[in-house]
């Protein structure tokens, strides 16, 4: 997917009122890690389409721009939440610390739930987690109150998945992996569940309550 180019005309428009998070790339074409880093932008920019926008601003073309953003090396990536610079990095990095990056800022999908909200959630009474690891896992720590509902049980199990007390069912395995592809398949069998980004372990680092078996 190729960056549209962008310069001081267009910015306003493309970028701070932009309703998406944009990560403004700033490069110049003699700038060899520069050239280096465009693949790696075009592929963040087709997982991510729909959910961050990419552009780029040559920073010898925009000058004004450059000077705004402070720009003293290249490649620079400023990332932009509501018009606002939230975050940067400058120099050629690769995928995953783009990734990283910009993952607090997208938006969520509808069957996405991150850690501090399921915890917001389960304190109202307004969901209901469900444990999809092992029988030993779940044995040894779980999110509080948390049903068990193994993975390889579930889609014989589907009704016992809907939301007949109006409690959002959402699934939570180890990782965001283990519980994702499985709601997917949940939804698709008109069941309305969601799923825990980042599973137990985001849980966990996040620091919030576990309760452990005896």
């Amino acid at each position: 997917m190729p960056i549209p180019l962008v310069s001081e005309p267009d910015f306003e428009r493309e970028v701070l009122r932009a309703k998406l998070p944009v990560l403004v790339d700033l490069y110049a074409d003699w700038c060899q890690p520069c050239k280096q880093l465009t693949p790696i932008l075009e592929q963040v920019a087709q997982e991510l389409s729909g959910k961050l926008k990419i552009v780029r601003v040559d920073v010898e073309k925009s000058q004004a721009l450059a000077r705004s953003f402070r720009v003293q090396s290249i490649p620079m990536l400023v990332l932009l939440a509501q018009g606002r610079p939230v975050d940067q990095v400058v120099g050629l990095v690769d995928k995953n610390a783009i990734l990283q990056m910009v993952q607090p800022f997208l938006p969520a999908a509808a069957d996405e739930v991150l850690p501090k909200d399921l915890a917001q959630l389960l304190r109202t009474g307004q969901a209901v987690a469900v444990d999809v690891r092992e029988a030993a896992a779940y044995a040894r720590y779980r999110i509080p109150g948390a049903l068990h509902l193994a993975k390889i049980d579930v889609m014989s199990r589907i009704a016992e998945l809907e939301p007949l007390d109006g409690r959002l069912r959402v699934l939570y395995g180890r990782t965001t992996d283990e519980a994702k592809e499985l709601a997917e398949k949940v939804r698709q069998a008109g069941v309305d569940v969601a799923f825990l980004v980042g599973g137990f372990l985001h849980w966990e680092a996040d620091g919030l309550e576990v309760e452990r078996g005896a």
